[in-house]
């Protein structure tokens, strides 16, 4: 059966290519190497840029899979696990058995590291403060409401998560 095209799909089309086009833009700016290590650099932590993310990633989403993570980032299995032996030698994470699968090995951030992600969240606050600066106090939070909504929605759609 074909599906009948109304007059608002060709808007929900525009809507979704703008939306697409700024989610690219946004994505862009956050995988800029120089914002993470601009980051570190206001944090004053003393952690190599590649490290950075994982950690960050190991603080909010763990404890969490190997491949999860590798995932989330979008890195190979194999570089973000000898990435995450390198956080654990740094005393930044510790390797667990899952609380699940005990086959699966997850992460979790130990208090180190949690200092260190603490630095990056004041240091991302007062980025955030500057960014915000001229938008109304409305704006801002319904820019967050609706980011978290999409962020729900997406993460709940097997074939956009399993497949980009």
């Amino acid at each position: 059966m074909a599906l009948k095209r109304r007059v608002q799909d060709a808007h929900i089309s525009k809507r979704i290519r703008a939306l697409h086009g700024a989610l690219l833009s946004i994505v862009g700016v956050m995988n800029r190497p120089q914002r993470d290590e601009l980051l570190i650099r206001e944090a004053g932590i003393p952690l190599d840029r590649a490290l950075f993310p994982l950690l960050v990633g190991i603080e909010r989403f763990g404890p969490i899979g190997i491949v999860d993570l590798a995932e989330r980032a979008g890195r190979d299995y194999t570089t973000v696990s000898r990435q995450v032996t390198k956080l654990a030698s740094l005393g930044l994470v510790k390797r667990q058995t899952g609380g699940d699968d005990r086959r699966v090995r997850e992460a979790v951030v130990t208090a180190k590291g949690k200092a260190m992600t603490d630095a990056v969240d004041a240091a991302r606050e007062r980025f955030g403060r500057a960014l915000f600066a001229k938008w109304k106090e409305r704006d801002i939070e319904e820019l967050v409401r609706l980011l978290g909504k999409f962020a729900k929605d997406i993460e709940a759609v097997p074939s956009i998560r399993a497949n980009g």
